[in-house]
């Protein structure tokens, strides 16, 4: 057994997997064992407890609206949990409808504001008629690297205080088709609309979520 051990949530990983971004979670295991590291992994769902201090990693997808409506409510129980988890720089991934309850709120397809948890300081709003699909290419100029995947979501995302985007847009729409952004970054909390999942296509991601994790939680970082 291992010395080093990650210990991951996937937080509604029962209700929100609609595009299979599980896969991130098996790319996160991939790479620890990679790294010498063992990976342990458990779903927190509704009506279940986030200890902040019981995880290392936590990921938090996406699915359909009803699951969503769902989620959102049952979210606010664990608001102050997760928020306290991302504000000691835990390491967290949040893709699609996870990214966009980690703000404010999202206007859904028929119109309806869903609360998010304020966790971070953006919002989402709807199109009308038209939704985001395609392949997409960004690049991060501070990590100096490049990210591809797959985007298919009807809401436009407004970053705010404290965030910058995952990268600047190449090809495809990102955040909202307007500023070139795409996805958010926050402390150590990471998200983005990509599906591919965005951590098999990317897997230098991957390694760069994993040393964030050893690193904060060996070196004190």
């Amino acid at each position: 057994m291992s010395e080093k051990t990650i210990r991951a949530c996937h937080l509604y990983g029962n209700l929100l997997n609609t595009y299979g971004d599980n896969g991130n979670m098996l790319m996160m295991e991939y790479v620890a064992k990679q790294k010498g590291v063992s990976f342990t992994s458990e779903i927190i769902s509704i009506y279940e407890e986030f200890d902040p201090e019981k995880y290392d990693f936590v990921f938090f997808g996406g699915g359909q609206d009803y699951e969503q409506t769902i989620v959102s409510k049952d979210i606010q129980t664990k608001k102050e949990g997760i928020t306290s988890y991302i504000e000691d720089n835990g390491v967290l991934l949040a893709i699609c409808g996870g990214y966009q309850m980690l703000g404010h709120y999202y206007i859904g397809a028929n119109g309806t504001k869903i609360q998010g948890i304020s966790a971070l300081d953006h919002y989402t709003l709807s199109q009308d008629n038209n939704r985001f699909i395609g392949e997409v290419k960004i690049h991060n100029d501070e990590f100096n690297e490049t990210y591809v995947g797959f985007e298919n979501h009807n809401g436009v995302t407004y970053l705010g205080e404290g965030e910058k985007p995952l990268g600047t847009v190449i090809e495809g729409d990102g955040n909202n088709g307007k500023d070139k952004g795409e996805g958010a970054i926050y402390k150590n909390t990471f998200c983005s609309y990509l599906h591919g999942p965005v951590l098999a296509r990317n897997e230098h991601l991957a390694h760069r979520l994993v040393d964030l994790i050893l690193d904060k939680k060996y070196n004190n970082a």
